[in-house]
């Protein structure tokens, strides 16, 4: 197997594990198992023990005093924000939704770049921009759910602003990660942000009654800090050394394809016309988005 098979098999486990990480943190939290907070806790003080331990394996790299800061700006947008709106949001909708919109992720990305990197944005790019932000919204207003206890509009509100918080962390590490091999920059990430998150989600995380676990439970919960995090975040540095940025883009679109697939043979989710219509707005606004950038990076 030659390197670039290899990471494109990673690439797409990637979203595989993302895809299904819908279904399953929904159903725990769902369920009364672990409340969000206190699941963002569990999930980055696990992700964050095995990210160190990982680390003992890699030579140990001299940090520059003044990255500590930025460090600090990237876990609160990339750990905090990010997973604490993520699974809160979660709890409030669907799977479908929530991985319909986070592919809004490389619009966000684009227009913070045209503020702070100077990127140009041209005619497709903003048709792109529109299209893409009109199915997120109606996703928002129009969506429903077939759970009684989930409201779809604060949910996809949530998981939104998780996309941009999660996208405004792409722009600040974009410099970190040349200058630091990834796990040297991964096991400091979470680190602050298990020190951040820690006051959120430790009353949640002391409530949680472990013991009234099912096999099923233990498995998701697993699934989601080991699968859905550690080895997510360790496949992603290595798909990126073997591919180009917009190869790395253009697999999100597995993810709702996936989730979706997933979640409405597991019951957790149903597909309607306005998922559908919402999603194909979605789709082709990052589709001119993305085969724009391809263009004008050739």
């Amino acid at each position: 197997m030659n390197s670039r098979t290899f990471a494109l098999i990673a690439l797409f486990t990637v979203q595989l594990l993302y895809a299904l990480n819908y279904t399953f943190a929904k159903f725990v939290m769902n369920e009364g198992y672990i409340k969000p907070f206190g699941f963002v806790l569990a999930r980055v003080l696990g992700a964050t023990i095995l990210f160190w331990l990982f680390g003992l394996f890699f030579k140990t790299e001299k940090i520059d005093k003044k990255d500590y800061l930025k460090f600090f700006y990237a876990a609160v947008f990339g750990v905090v924000i990010n997973m604490l709106l993520f699974l809160k949001g979660l709890e409030y909708t669907t799977p479908i939704h929530a991985s319909v919109i986070v592919t809004t992720i490389p619009i966000i990305i684009l227009i913070l770049s045209s503020f702070f990197l100077k990127e140009k944005i041209t005619r497709p790019k903003v048709i792109g921009v529109i299209l893409g932000l009109c199915g997120a919204l109606i996703l928002t207003i129009y969506g429903k759910s077939t759970r009684i206890g989930d409201n779809v509009p604060l949910g996809n509100l949530f998981i939104f602003i998780n996309a941009i918080s999660y996208s405004i962390y792409i722009i600040i590490i974009k410099k970190l990660t040349v200058k630091y091999h990834p796990f040297t920059f991964i096991k400091w990430l979470f680190l602050f942000g298990l020190i951040l998150v820690t006051p959120f989600g430790f009353s949640e995380f002391k409530a949680v009654d472990w013991q009234s676990f099912t096999p099923y439970v233990s498995f998701s919960v697993a699934f989601v800090i080991i699968g859905a995090t550690f080895a997510t975040y360790i496949l992603n540095p290595l798909a990126l050394t073997k591919l180009k940025a917009t190869t790395v883009g253009t697999f999100i679109y597995i993810q709702p394809v996936i989730a979706g697939i997933f979640a409405i043979l597991m019951g957790s989710d149903s597909m309607g016309i306005v998922k559908i219509a919402a999603a194909l707005l979605i789709f082709a606004g990052v589709y001119l988005v993305s085969l724009n950038s391809q263009k004008t990076t050739t």
